[in-house]
């Protein structure tokens, strides 16, 4: 035993005399030293290098809610009628529009009027109240509220210095409330043009005058020409003035749209409300007309129409419908005011989805003229915090995922179609960053979104939406950063070592034997 102990020696020596120096083994160990310092440099800042290192595991997760933060621009929805609503699959559903801030904004986007936080729609009087007599009981009497066709519209417009219409469809349950009250309205409107011409009028005048002269002078001294459009059978008419809803109270002064009302629907309130907006005309058009020049004056220009506009007028008391079909295609930005939203609203951790609407209280959208195009300025999931501390830099991540977090920002989603909106898919997993902590050291969680759009057709009576659907992943993504260990670095130095030198000499040793073989040839 002591003698197999004696005779272990793993690094026999081998005489100097026997080694013999060749040329060739000298180019080979300077070849070997170069390979062997060429990968000692290379291991050695391999070694100092942190690398991010991701693994796959169940969410963990025990938070029952998350934070989605939101900054959207709908291009061609009015503020009025924006309306966010959150669904989950759990049953929840929630309109959140109270908890969100809107900004008007103009047909070009400029941002206008701060709307305010906590703005839902405020409730009006749908119809007044004191009105008791059915709409069938108002008529017995003659219709005053004035019916306009695509034709008759454009000679009110140039006929009337105030026009005030009432766009409504047949099927609108709110326009069908409204009918008593606007017929009640035009009945002030033609009383008070009555009273005033009668006031005009001498005693012994009354046998002169016809009854188509008087009617005229009435009209003229009227106040304002209360009248109606069924967009039902003038759909065309309406769509070229961009009706969106029902109904639609539109004033026109010399005949441009002024302004809509959007006031409590009572025959004192609107009539409160023309007088100003007639107060605020005459200011601008410095008008000092008498009452009495004004009417002579309207009475006379009447009286010497012709042609199609002078039967329309003649016939103003009776219903005169003509349909036509046509339709204006162009695009006037002024008629197009958006909103801007922006707001958090806390989710359920299970399948859902928040979108954005059109919708009305006091009105009845119509579908085809609802517009839900939009830009997605931000849409991000968790903790507004992680967002900042991501974008601004005070965290490490991995750079092939730092676009993940919010990879909608900045996309538009327009349609150019009626019944059509964008529908986005978002599927949701949870990320852990080492290093991603709040200021009091409490850990964030991170959200990667995956997202596809599409377009969605609609039918023909429902109100298009811009809908978000997500779905959280049961998996979760782990980033943390690992240095190798000190061990793992000295081994890879030692196999570098060896490797290159026993390389090497294998090498050597098959070029010394090819050679040799040679030579005995």
């Amino acid at each position: 035993m002591a003698r197999w102990a004696a005779s272990l020696d793993m690094y026999r020596k081998v005489p100097v005399d026997l080694l013999e120096g060749t040329k060739r083994g000298s180019i080979l160990s300077y070849g070997a030293i170069l390979v062997m310092v060429t990968l000692f440099i290379l291991e050695t800042r391999a070694y100092f290098t942190t690398n991010w290192v991701s693994n796959l595991v169940l969410d963990d997760n025990d938070e029952s809610r998350v934070m989605v933060n939101f900054n959207i621009t709908m291009m061609d929805l009015r503020c009025d009628w924006a309306v966010v609503d959150t669904v989950s699959v759990l049953g929840t559903d929630q309109n959140v529009t109270a908890h969100v801030s809107k900004w008007n904004l103009d047909g070009v986007g400029i941002r206008k009027t701060y709307q305010g936080r906590n703005k839902n729609q405020k409730d009006i009087a749908l119809f007044d109240k004191d009105v008791t007599e059915t709409y069938e009981q108002l008529l017995e009497d003659g219709e005053q509220a004035v019916s306009l066709d695509y034709h008759t519209f454009k000679y009110a417009l140039d006929d009337f210095e105030y026009l005030f219409v009432d766009f409504f469809a047949s099927w609108c349950s709110h326009c069908l409330d409204l009918a008593p009250t606007w017929e009640t309205l035009a009945e002030v409107m033609e009383e008070t043009a009555a009273e005033l011409v009668d006031g005009q009028i001498d005693e012994e005048d009354w046998d002169e005058i016809t009854k188509e002269e008087y009617e005229h002078a009435k009209a003229a001294e009227k106040p304002v020409m209360i009248a109606k459009v069924d967009c039902v059978l003038h759909h065309a008419l309406c769509q070229e003035n961009l009706i969106m809803a029902y109904p639609t109270l539109r004033l026109y002064v010399d005949g441009e749209h002024v302004d809509d009302y959007r006031g409590h629907r009572t025959v004192i309130e609107m009539a409160d409300w023309l007088v100003q907006k007639e107060g605020k005309h005459e200011k601008e058009t410095e008008t000092s007309d008498s009452a009495a020049t004004i009417a002579a004056q309207a009475a006379r220009r009447r009286m010497e129409i012709e042609g199609d506009e002078a039967k329309w007028l003649n016939e103003i008391k009776h219903k005169y419908r003509r349909g036509q079909n046509n339709r204006n295609d162009n695009w006037d930005e002024s008629e197009h005011p958006g909103c801007r939203i922006k707001g958090s609203l806390m989710i359920d951790r299970v399948p859902g989805n928040f979108h954005i609407q059109a919708r009305s209280n006091q009105h009845d959208l119509v579908p085809h003229m609802t517009n839900v195009s939009h830009i997605v300025h931000e849409l991000s999931i968790g903790d507004p915090l992680t967002r900042r501390m991501i974008t601004g830099g005070k965290v490490e991540i991995p750079e092939a995922v730092k676009d993940k977090f919010s990879p909608m920002d900045s996309n538009s989603y327009v349609t150019h179609e009626y019944h059509q909106a964008y529908h986005h898919y978002l599927k949701v997993v949870t990320t852990d960053i080492e290093g991603l902590k709040s200021y009091k050291g409490r850990q964030l969680k991170a959200y990667q979104i995956i997202y596809s759009s599409q377009r969605a057709l609609y039918g023909y009576d429902k109100i298009p939406e811009a809908k978000f659907i997500y779905d959280l992943a049961p998996i979760a993504v782990n980033y943390k950063k690992e240095q190798r260990q000190w061990y793992d670095y000295l081994t890879s130095l030692m196999a570098i070592i060896g490797g290159t030198f026993t390389l090497v000499g294998m090498t050597e040793s098959g070029i010394n034997a090819a050679l040799a073989k040679r030579r005995r040839r």
